[in-house]
């Protein structure tokens, strides 16, 4: 688990309090507009024919309200959500006693479904096409396989990893939506509404957009960074979340105003003080800063890309100019040719 304090992944302290910030109406949640339209209209077709809903697909990084958005759906159908993780489903024996107790229209979610083991899947395929469960009686030559109905349920998949789903999984579930990272503008709504369920004494807007500013579009970071601005308000001012106190909590934390933390700043500085920013392979990397490849692939760098300090090309990672200028250190390869003009060439 990442436990960084800007990390979009579940931490122990999340918990608890998620449950009590989170959102139970379509017209609560804030942000992912297109998502929320379209699935207004399914699950209003799905309650006027008195069917469950199609089979949804939710991916995207951590933290942006996947399993929000299920309990959401399951509240709107007027039905129980049953949630559960791809690891935990270990055995297929698991998911058909799982999906046995299902009651009709139920929602069951899968959090990481990408991680579930293919001889789950095998079960799972005909129960997500034709309600049933085909289980094998007798071992051998004699073993037979038998068709056990499951009651009519949807399925509601959350996964990190698009690209690690297998294609015939994938290809069942009729509803697929990515959600996209928020807005400072939706963040700010997303804060005020928290800051309230808190009892927070007094948030003033410019602290509660400087918040937003700084947790990297992703509303569980928002709501992390919330709670330690709050208590860093009640000891220095009165209680009065100001820009100046969200700015002094965030930063005694180590996030910048950027959104960025130490661990950002040390990667990009490896980059820049050890391959002259680069080319540098992903597995290279990862040996320099002593942290697994994957974890810099899916953690550390999609807000990096985004704020466009880091490019991805066929030889490898490279810092761009705006990383030279965040870290404050001069682009090597700059050089005046003898007709006058800059040209930039990345040394390795």
């Amino acid at each position: 688990m990442d436990d960084r304090f800007v990390s979009g992944m579940a931490q122990d302290e999340d918990t608890g309090l998620e449950l009590s910030l989170r959102p139970h109406t379509l017209r609560e949640y804030v942000g992912q507009r297109e998502v929320k339209d379209s699935l207004s209209i399914y699950i209003q077709a799905a309650l006027q024919r008195h069917e469950p809903l199609d089979h949804i697909l939710l991916y995207g990084p951590p933290g942006l309200g996947k399993t929000t958005l299920a309990s959401i759906v399951a509240a709107e159908m007027g039905q129980n959500i049953r949630i559960t993780s791809g690891p935990a489903i270990e055995k297929p024996g698991d998911l058909a006693a799982m999906l046995s107790n299902l009651s009709e229209g139920d929602v069951l979610f899968i959090d990481e479904i990408h991680r579930l083991s293919r001889a789950v899947e095998e079960v799972l395929y005909p129960a997500m096409e034709d309600f049933a469960i085909d289980i094998m009686i007798g071992k051998g030559p004699t073993a037979r396989s038998l068709r056990v109905p499951v009651p009519r349920f949807t399925l509601i998949g959350a996964t990190t990893r698009f690209g690690m789903l297998s294609a015939p999984l994938r290809d069942r579930f009729g509803i697929i939506y990515r959600l996209e990272l928020y807005t400072p503008e939706e963040l700010a709504s997303i804060v005020r509404r928290s800051s309230d369920l808190l009892k927070v004494k007094k948030a003033e807007p410019e602290g509660l957009l400087e918040i937003a500013k700084r947790s990297r579009g992703t509303p569980r970071i928002a709501n992390r960074m919330l709670r330690r601005a709050r208590d860093y308000a009640d000891v220095r001012n009165e209680g009065v979340l100001s820009a100046q106190m969200a700015d002094e909590a965030l930063v005694m934390n180590g996030v910048d105003s950027l959104g960025l933390d130490k661990t950002d700043r040390a990667m990009l500085a490896a980059m820049m003080d050890k391959f002259g920013g680069g080319p540098v392979g992903l597995d290279t990397l990862a040996a320099s800063t002593g942290e697994d490849a994957g974890t810099i692939e899916s953690v550390y760098e999609p807000y990096l890309m985004q704020l466009g300090f880091i490019m991805r090309t066929p030889r490898g990672r490279i810092c761009t100019p705006a990383a030279w200028q965040y870290m404050k250190r001069e682009m090597p390869g700059a050089e005046l040719e003898g007709d006058g003009t800059e040209q930039t060439r990345m040394e390795i």
